[in-house]
């Protein structure tokens, strides 16, 4: 008898995670996604990215700094029926005019597709100074896309102090997953470059109490020697330096970038 039931609970496990996969591909799939957006997933590769991750269509997700909402536009829809959304960026009420226009261009998003976006929270997380986008203990997971390279001009203590508020969001066993351009082992990357080395992303989140999970190679590129005149813009899909060396850096692609799971012990 108790094989039996061990056996539902196994199938009734598989199918769920099937229906997760399947909700995420549909996601991913979805027509009212930006048809730019779309076109990228051959770099960003968001179903194999947020997989790795663990994600559920039940969690509780915060998304750091979505900037343009590309991965929002996938999340949103995936979490709108059984989980919950909070896009954490700017402040409306910022004192700076800067974080206000990003704020601004985020409710605009948001605004534009009721159907798709209607039921995403709003949080804080405008570096360095203000953070208040979820209670402690209560995110499944924390996600953030290409975007610690900004955080490191702050310093390192203000760096960790992020990872430690992320931290404190996470509920016991929640991830915080990871993406970001990859500077060469080694090699420190210029401050202006866009690149991080993977071994300070990893010294941050440990300082902050996280434990290193795993590292997927899903968004490497090892075409990209991170050594750009105008660092990683000067990839697509940005291309910084216009027409100069354009068919050089169309061949090399989308940045080399590190895939990082930490998670809250």
């Amino acid at each position: 008898m108790k094989r039996l039931i061990l056996a539902a609970m196994l199938a009734a496990g598989m199918a769920g995670a099937a229906h997760a996969d399947d909700a995420l591909k549909a996601a991913i799939a979805n027509t009212e996604r930006t048809p730019a957006n779309a076109a990228r997933d051959g770099a960003r590769h968001p179903y194999e990215t947020l997989t790795f991750f663990g994600i559920k269509p039940t969690m509780t997700v915060v998304e750091l700094s979505p900037g343009g909402g590309w991965y929002t536009e996938i999340l949103a829809p995936y979490l709108r029926e059984k989980g919950k959304l909070i896009a954490a960026g700017e402040s409306p009420t910022s004192a700076k005019e800067g974080a206000r226009k990003y704020a601004a261009n985020l409710t605009k998003k948001l605004e534009s597709k009721p159907a798709m976006f209607d039921k995403v929270q709003r949080g804080v997380f405008e570096v360095p100074t203000a953070y208040d986008f979820a209670k402690p203990g209560t995110a499944d997971l924390v996600v953030t896309f290409r975007n610690i390279h900004n955080w490191t001009g702050n310093g390192d203590d203000k760096v960790k102090e992020i990872f430690k508020k992320v931290h404190e969001s996470l509920k016991p066993g929640g991830v915080f997953g990871v993406v970001e351009h990859r500077a060469p082992a080694g090699k420190e990357p210029k401050a202006d470059s866009g690149y991080v080395q993977e071994a300070y992303v990893i010294k941050m989140a440990e300082s902050a109490g996280f434990k290193l999970a795993g590292k997927s190679e899903v968004n490497a590129n090892p075409k990209d020697k991170a050594d750009h005149n105008k660092g990683v813009w000067a990839l697509p899909p940005v291309l910084a330096n216009k027409d100069v060396d354009r068919e050089k850096y169309m061949a090399i692609g989308e940045s080399d970038r590190m895939t990082l799971k930490f998670v809250k012990q």
